[in-house]
């Protein structure tokens, strides 16, 4: 798989890297390039796409 990491990071590697997948999409820490991969089926990926999308874990939303 080819992980990349969004432009939004700052170099500090403190990002999560995704990748496609022959299934959806998985996700790891850049950090830990051998750890543990997350997987997520499409759908589940579009649903959490929407909810970034809508606000749904801003950190005031999240009580943070």
């Amino acid at each position: 798989m080819n992980f990349r990491k969004s432009t939004f990071s700052y170099g500090n590697s403190n990002c999560v890297e995704v990748a496609a997948s022959a299934d959806g999409v998985a996700v790891r820490d850049s950090k830990h390039q051998d750890g543990p991969v997350l997987r997520f089926t499409g759908p589940e990926w579009e649903a959490f796409l929407a909810g970034v999308r809508n606000g749904e874990f801003d950190q005031e939303r999240l009580g943070g």
